[in-house]
């Protein structure tokens, strides 16, 4: 295990704090006219998402450093229990529990490659869909003549579950691209 201090700290830098594993959103260093420098920091859990600011600690603080690491793998399939992904240079196959999904499960569609955040190579952190994916859409009302992009939107079901804002124009059995940091509707295609 690494030790760093904070004069190394760089911006998604990966830290173990309390067996918690966080990235390092960003930092600055502090030399006040009285008393010793310190250092202000933003963290990000990296399990559940929250962002903590306004963490505070003396000027060369040691801190466990995590190697954080990403792999491109395949999503193949949810046999029930778990979710299956496939490394496209081994071809290993890697079962994830829902647990790590979460909500990015709405943005899984079979063979599209997503990002693993791995720390230290090993311990599986997160599972990050494409930024971008093409779906079906599988319920919506009836579009009408006439309806233009500027008229509003109505809720449309995609083929993987999740319900988004589409033009009125848009039918069932179109194909739609959706940003999935978002879950906004990009454009018909």
């Amino acid at each position: 295990m690494a030790t760093i201090s904070t004069a190394d700290f760089k911006n998604g830098m990966g830290l173990r704090i309390k067996d918690k594993i966080y990235t390092l959103v960003e930092f600055q260093h502090v030399k006040p006219g009285k008393g010793g420098a310190f250092v202000r920091y933003t963290i990000k859990n990296l399990k559940d998402g929250r962002v903590i600011s306004g963490q505070t600690c003396n000027a060369g603080t040691k801190f466990e450093s995590v190697n954080l690491t990403t792999r491109e793998m395949q999503y193949l399939y949810n046999d029930g229990a778990n979710y299956v992904f496939m490394d496209n240079e081994t071809y290993e196959q890697v079962e994830v529990p829902p647990s790590f999904i979460g909500e990015n499960e709405k943005w899984l569609k079979e063979n599209d490659n997503c990002q693993l955040l791995y720390a230290d190579e090993t311990e599986l952190l997160g599972v990050n869909p494409p930024m971008f994916i093409e779906a079906k859409i599988v319920q919506t009302d009836p579009g009408f003549k006439g309806d233009t992009v500027q008229g509003g939107g109505k809720p449309a079901t995609i083929e993987t579950g999740a319900t988004i804002q589409v033009p009125m124009y848009m039918n069932e059995g179109e194909t739609v691209k959706v940003d999935t940091r978002t879950g906004k509707f990009v454009q018909r295609v």
